[in-house]
């Protein structure tokens, strides 16, 4: 059942919105300073392109410095890539058969405002020690 509803958020929602992660990644990597973003917008687009038997977990190591880069995240990326997942969310929301993927693009919204200090796992993998989960499509 997950192979179907990857492949169905794929062809409606799951490439476009991971285009946009993709070019926040690349914008990212070119200033150096911001690589680190560029690498966590990356794993965010393979999520998101392939999102359902996977989840999102808390990294238990994740302190002040996920913080700080999450602050400044928001600023750069990600109040536009969750600005898409809610525009993205409501029009799936317009079919009765998009109400699901809907539901998964809000909640991807409130991942794309702060992704570092988060771990993409597959679902019914051991979670990292410690770790809690945050958001599962």
């Amino acid at each position: 059942m997950k192979t179907i509803g990857n492949l169905l958020w794929f062809f409606i929602a799951g490439l476009g919105l991971a285009f946009g992660y993709a070019v926040a990644a690349l914008i990212m990597v070119v200033f150096v300073v911001t690589i680190p973003f560029g690498i966590a917008s990356w794993r965010m687009a393979t999520y998101v392109i392939w999102p359902f038997g996977r989840t999102v977990v808390q990294h238990p190591t994740a302190g002040a410095a996920s913080t700080i880069g999450n602050i400044l995240w928001f600023f750069l990326a990600g109040l536009w890539l969750a600005i898409g997942h809610v525009v993205a969310g409501i029009v799936l929301c317009c079919t009765i058969i998009g109400i699901p993927f809907g539901v998964v693009s809000f909640k991807m919204a409130g991942l794309a405002l702060s992704p570092l200090g988060k771990q993409v796992v597959r679902r019914g993998s051991p979670l990292p020690s410690g770790a809690r989960q945050v958001v599962t499509a």
